[in-house]
């Protein structure tokens, strides 16, 4: 592009504008000029920083209100890290936001799951049954935060990494306190019951909470005693989705990642395989009285 110089003389080339235009609304710049949109997690946490800025509040000043370090504040405003449930509350009242930040929180923080794990999670709050068989470990859906975090954190996560998708699973059980809550069939393995996660207190308090929902009249809670032996459930855990509309589903967990299952023939596999370990788990009030037991073995 060029600029008209005076008559009779070279023209010369216009100066460039070293600064790119600004990015359109909805998208950031990337190294090298590019563009990418903002998904909802990039859109609260640039909201978080153009609202916290409107308020005349600083990035310090904000942090040691919020009890964190302004690094791991800096970190959430560029989306690096997610905002906790109480961030988003505290944020609303320091900027006068009403719950807009609260209201946003539980679409960001499912940014904590995998890629791979997100269409689940839409699935299972979709669900009206779930039926869950677990052999290793209490299922996301029952967990308390203490027993999620030391089974999160099994993998030496980072530690920020690990309290977000504390934050995002315990989010998913809210499915529960809905007014219409799906109903939820659980067998568990009798091993869950006696391998710890965490301190004895935490495990403890894990056994507490299972008999607690036991006692939900949406909760079916089951335990395949070790005398069993072999089961119908020794390929390893999953759960079955029975849904409203369009077909129901089968998860099924792997070693890096699980996997969803739609084709009606294995779909009709998992759902008779979870009837056979029904069948072969204790009653109710049996498996009632077996949690109890290995609750008061935790404090001989």
């Amino acid at each position: 592009m060029w600029s008209a110089g005076k008559t009779g003389t070279r023209a010369r080339p216009a100066r460039r504008n070293r600064n790119p235009p600004e990015a359109p609304a909805g998208t950031h710049r990337q190294a090298g000029g590019n563009l990418r949109p903002l998904g909802r997690r990039g859109r609260q946490v640039t909201d978080l920083r153009r609202r916290r800025e409107a308020a005349g509040i600083t990035q310090r000043h904000f942090a040691r209100t919020a009890l964190m370090a302004p690094s791991l504040l800096n970190k959430i405003e560029a989306a690096q890290r997610l905002p906790t449930k109480e961030l988003s509350a505290l944020a609303d009242e320091k900027f006068g936001t009403g719950d807009h930040f609260k209201r946003l929180w539980p679409l960001v923080i499912k940014y904590a799951y995998p890629k791979w794990f997100r269409p689940y999670v839409e699935l299972e709050a979709a669900a009206t049954r779930i039926r869950s068989f677990e052999v290793q470990s209490v299922p996301g859906l029952l967990q308390t935060a203490d027993y999620a975090r030391a089974i999160l954190g099994t993998r030496r996560n980072n530690p920020d990494k690990v309290a977000e998708m504390v934050s995002a699973r315990l989010e998913r059980q809210n499915i529960l306190k809905r007014q219409q809550p799906p109903e939820l069939w659980v067998v568990l393995d009798e091993n869950v019951l006696h391998r710890r996660a965490g301190g004895v207190d935490t495990m403890r308090r894990q056994l507490e909470h299972l008999k607690e929902v036991a006692e939900s009249p949406n909760v079916v809670l089951q335990v395949l005693p070790y005398d069993v032996g072999v089961h119908a459930g020794n390929e390893g855990p999953f759960a079955a989705l029975t849904l409203d509309e369009g077909p129901n589903v089968v998860y099924v967990d792997g070693f890096l990642q699980g996997q969803i299952i739609a084709e009606t023939e294995h779909v009709s596999t998992a759902e008779r395989v979870y009837d056979l370990l029904a069948a072969d788990a204790l009653s109710i009030g049996r498996s009632y009285d077996l949690i109890d037991r290995a609750l008061k073995d935790l404090y001989a």
